[in-house]
């Protein structure tokens, strides 16, 4: 098992490595720099004085060279200044990532307490009201864009019927735990609905193939309780195809953040990104994709390590 850990570690530090070509190319290739806007803005500036600051910033070179250049730094701990914060790149990012995990964990861990409830029960009990009413539900779930849901949810509970704040992350003088909590509410439930529903479609399916096995009847047929046959049998064998799933969804999550952490104002990685991205803040950007990149990678591996404990027959000696 530990080879195996090892091996996908290295193979997640080659994908990063590619990774990190491509977005800083991508970037590289966006239309205006951070001279041209810095010249932009000041008019005594001169054509000569723009060819200057880009020699000494290096702009002038090559794409590769530029890449080499930030590489060989980043290997050394080095990753560049955010040129909005004006701060090291990490300084700027560490806050802000820890913000986004609390945000799309919190909303992984609420999504799993509906779906697998909802899911099972709707497997079990197939073309029944609940059955009808939990599809109704997950598609309704699926169809609402994110920003939508977002925007109705601050109408309803901020606005209407003032439940919640409608953004930000503490109120001025505040800043405790449970005004934080307050704050988190509405970004937290927003994630799950666009999340919930396609989660519960999943566990349905899985459940209903499960079921239909012969060890299921087998165990029905030695005398096992519904309980015991739903949970130790049939629910460990049809979560693996959801945790398949669930390890993919995560980019898709990771990308969600970004529209709800801009709509309700939560410093996460999602704003950091998408400002930097504007604002042409390249060092900044490009180390949010590949923090972004990291996190669903690490996710596949976390679902590799179910696999083996959801399925004992699985081995990765």
């Amino acid at each position: 098992m530990l080879s195996y850990i090892v091996q996908r570690l290295v193979q997640t530090a080659l994908v990063l490595f590619v990774m990190s070509f491509i977005i800083y190319a991508m970037i590289g290739l966006m239309p205006g720099d951070p001279i041209d806007l810095m010249v932009q803005a000041d008019p005594d500036l001169t054509a000569a004085d723009q060819q200057r600051l880009k020699a000494l910033y290096g702009l002038d070179q090559p794409l590769t060279t530029r890449y080499w250049n930030w590489l060989t730094a980043a290997l050394q701990g080095d990753f560049g200044y955010s040129r909005l914060f004006a701060q090291p790149v990490l300084d700027v990012l560490w806050p802000r990532l820890g913000n986004t995990i609390v945000l799309i964990g919190c909303a992984f861990l609420l999504s799993l307490v509906i779906a697998l409830p909802a899911g099972i029960a709707a497997a079990t009990r197939p073309r029944s009201l609940l059955d009808n009413a939990v599809n109704l539900g997950a598609f309704a779930g699926i169809s609402v864009p994110p920003f939508w849901l977002a925007i109705l949810l601050i109408i309803l509970f901020a606005v209407t019927l003032e439940w919640f704040p409608a953004g930000g992350m503490t109120d001025p003088g505040e800043g405790g735990l449970l005004d934080q909590l307050h704050h988190l509410a509405l970004p937290v439930i927003a994630l799950t609905l666009a999340r919930v529903g396609g989660i519960i479609r999943y566990v349905r399916a899985a459940m209903m193939e499960a079921l239909r096995q012969d060890y299921i009847r087998t165990a029905r047929a030695k005398g096992l309780s519904r309980r015991r046959v739903l949970i130790s049998h049939a629910l460990r064998n049809a979560m693996i195809p959801v945790v398949t799933i669930l390890a993919l969804d995560m980019g898709m999550l990771v990308s969600g953040a970004l529209i709800t952490e801009t709509i309700f104002g939560w410093l996460g990685m999602g704003k950091t990104v998408y400002d930097a991205v504007l604002g042409n803040d390249y060092n900044l950007a490009l180390m949010g994709l590949l923090f972004a990149t990291a996190l669903t990678l690490l996710a596949n591996l976390a679902a590799d390590l179910a696999y083996a404990w959801l399925d004992p027959r699985i081995s990765y000696d």
